[in-house]
């Protein structure tokens, strides 16, 4: 029994240490990371992790349904997809043909309302949101330099640092694109709890701006920090006000923040919404920025948007990624464990996938489903127009 007693008096103790390392070294986030992600029987963020963090409401206005295509739901999934789709962990499958729902499907217990994680398809929401900032004349251009933001980018090679230069993954910044290590800065902000200072403190450029491509979080949530300066409203409300209402979306969304003091939403991720309210982004940029008659977004900035930067590395425009499959152009909104909006403008097609897997990758490829989820999406319209 004494035995026991002390066991258990050294292991509080030793934990107790623990904690207090955390503290000392600003790794303290590392708690909340095995509280909310490891307690819960995942190694990584998932699509339900919204219910763990503070989050904003972003509220619908009137909701404008998707109409039905005339052969909705008639063709079923090919067996490759449907393979994918359980692989994967799929939990929506939508194609929209000619801006009507043409096919959705639903699995594991979600349905066309649930909301789950974007993770990164935030991204593109963002550029957006630089797009709208540059319309209404609260940002110059995609040349305005981040210094007149903020002073901490005023000196070095900082100082040529652009807005468009952190819409489109050319900051030069240090910033460590490591989702699964726990250590890196990726992780830290996910669970970070005042992600304004942490970007200010530990966000530097350490390469020339403006050079090359390189896929970094850490410059959307800058991005999104210039837009909260430049606008004077929190990005989830100008979000609200400049698309969620005007596209009208059915359902309210959820977009994290670092906690309800600092109110910093996670901008490079974390919008919890359903298949058919993120396809609506993905048809604004299909329609060069209009929605019902109204231009809603530039179509210049649009336009811009889905052309490669940089001609040595193709994949990506202003906040959207790029690639050809079969011969067919695409431009797509991606997130972690395979979140698409796909979008193929001349076919007049969009296809979401959300679900809780992906195959595995380096940071510098393309998985390998996209192509299935296209491909096999095109074989059912293929076989629609013969039947």
């Amino acid at each position: 029994m004494k035995f026991l007693k002390n066991f258990i008096k050294w292991i509080i103790i030793l934990f107790g240490f623990l904690i207090l390392v955390l503290f000392i070294t600003d790794t303290d986030y590392l708690i909340k990371a095995v509280r909310t992600i490891y307690l819960n029987g995942h190694t990584t963020a998932f699509l339900k992790d919204y219910n763990y963090f503070d989050t904003q409401l972003i509220e619908k206005g009137t909701p404008q349904p998707w109409p039905y295509h005339k052969n909705y739901n008639s063709i079923e999934e090919t067996e490759n997809l449907k393979q994918a789709n359980s692989q994967y962990g799929t939990i929506a499958f939508v194609i929209i043909k000619n801006d009507s729902i043409w096919f959705e499907n639903y699995y594991d217990d979600f349905n066309e309302s649930s909301s789950t994680n974007s993770f990164s398809m935030a991204k593109s929401y963002v550029s957006g949101l630089l797009g709208k900032a540059i319309m209404e004349g609260h940002i110059k251009d995609l040349d305005q330099p981040v210094c007149d933001f903020f002073p901490e980018f005023c000196s070095g090679l900082a100082a040529d640092l652009t807005v468009g230069d952190l819409a489109s993954m050319a900051s030069g910044s240090n910033w460590d694109e490591a989702y699964y290590s726990p250590f890196s800065i990726t992780t830290r902000a996910y669970f970070y709890d005042d992600l304004k200072t942490m970007m200010l403190n530990k966000f530097k450029i350490v390469d020339q701006p403006g050079e090359k491509f390189v896929y970094q979080s850490g410059n959307t949530q800058l991005l999104a920090m210039v837009l909260e300066n430049a606008t004077g409203q929190k990005l989830y409300d100008y979000l609200e006000q400049s698309f969620w209402k005007p596209l009208g979306c059915a359902n309210n969304s959820l977009w994290q923040i670092d906690n309800k003091s600092n109110d910093m939403v996670k901008a490079y991720c974390c919008i919890a919404s359903n298949a058919k309210d993120f396809a609506r982004f993905g048809k604004l940029y299909k329609d060069y920025g209009k929605w019902k008659g109204q231009q809603v977004l530039d179509s210049a900035f649009v336009a811009k948007s889905l052309k490669p930067r940089f001609a040595e590395d193709q994949r990506y425009g202003y906040g959207w990624w790029l690639k050809e499959v079969n011969n067919k152009p695409f431009y797509f909104m991606w997130g972690h464990l395979g979140q698409y909006v796909m979008i193929q403008p001349q076919s007049n097609v969009i296809i979401v996938r959300l679900g809780h897997n992906a195959p595995k990758h380096s940071i510098s490829t393309f998985p390998k489903d996209i192509d299935i989820y296209i491909e096999e999406a095109y074989k059912m319209l293929d076989y629609d127009k013969k039947t």
